[in-house]
């Protein structure tokens, strides 16, 4: 079994997003009621929960961008940028620390303190663009992940794959010149599901033309159509790319129940996902992994397909 560690705490519950919001806290709450009732919260390794150093999070979004989240969350207003983005005082401190988090999960792996990990945070972050908020999104914590990856650590291939039902604008625009970043993700076709963006024809640019792959999914795809994107695009690509390090925004969103987006996935099909990238990891890069908490918003749906994936991983 693998050794995965878990990053997770109570104060990522204190981003207050607003009445009726449907990324809210009682999301994590549930979550780690799941994780301790089965055993799985106390089977990891804890990740140390710490605030970002900044001028790691300048590298991924400007600064002017960083001062106007933090004067809005100093100064009350109740969203940053778009109405989606709900805020509460806490929240510039609180997202913070989820992206200290990731970074701490990332260390540790690569110091081999732990095989992975999954990092149950919030606020989600990668529909976070360069100098704006969207989609409940304040610090794209993967692509801060990945640069840090890049920069610190030296290395120069990072896997990073979204099976959020949304597209991750974010961390796309981040990285579609980088050949060092190969961003692959399934999603809702953006012609009927939020942002809007992902098509199949963006493919990157420049240097990174070709390593930015979207596989958009017309509704109600759902277990059969993920498998054979999997089967067939997706593994042959990360073979050639040969990444020395996976990172997953792991977004529970496409599942059958979830009511933010119109896919089917069963619980299961996160298990076998994960499957699948705990063997990519394991073959390239000894099964350096770190997961990273997107989406995902009916309560039960969330906390079972999440604690499957935690489970795969251990498995690992």
């Amino acid at each position: 079994m693998a050794n995965t560690g878990l990053a997770q705490d109570e104060r990522f519950q204190e981003h207050l997003t607003g009445p009726g919001h449907p990324e809210r806290p009682q999301r994590l709450a549930h979550v780690a009621a799941a994780l301790k009732d089965r055993g799985l919260a106390e089977a990891c390794a804890p990740v140390e929960i710490l605030p970002i150093d900044m001028t790691l999070v300048g590298r991924i979004h400007e600064d002017g961008y960083l001062e106007r989240v933090r004067r809005a969350c100093a100064d009350g207003l109740p969203y940053i940028d778009v109405p989606d983005s709900g805020i509460c005082p806490e929240s510039f401190r609180i997202a913070q620390l989820a992206a200290g988090a990731v970074i701490n999960a990332v260390n540790d792996v690569m110091a081999g303190k732990i095989d992975n990990a999954f990092c149950a945070v919030r606020p989600p972050g990668h529909h976070a663009e360069r100098h704006m908020s969207m989609g409940f999104c304040l610090l794209n914590n993967i692509a801060i992940a990945a640069r840090y990856l890049l920069d610190i650590h030296g290395l120069s291939r990072v896997l990073i794959l979204d099976w959020d039902v949304h597209h991750g604008n974010g961390t796309q625009h981040t990285f579609e010149a980088d050949p060092r970043v190969l961003y692959v993700s399934l999603h809702g076709h953006p012609g009927v599901v939020y942002p809007g963006t992902g098509y199949e024809q963006e493919r990157g640019r420049g240097e990174g033309e070709g390593f930015t792959i979207n596989l958009p999914m017309l509704p109600p795809a759902g277990d059969d159509e993920y498998r054979r994107a999997f089967g067939g695009t997706i593994l042959g690509a990360v073979e050639d790319f040969d990444p020395q390090f996976v990172l997953i925004s792991a977004g529970f969103d496409a599942h059958r129940l979830d009511p933010l987006a119109p896919l089917e996935l069963e619980t299961e099909s996160f298990g076998w996902m994960t499957d699948e990238l705990a063997r990519v990891a394991r073959n390239h890069c000894d099964g350096k992994l770190v997961s990273i908490l997107e989406g995902g918003y009916h309560l039960d749906a969330l906390a079972d397909s999440l604690a499957l994936h935690v489970t795969r991983l251990m498995d690992a």
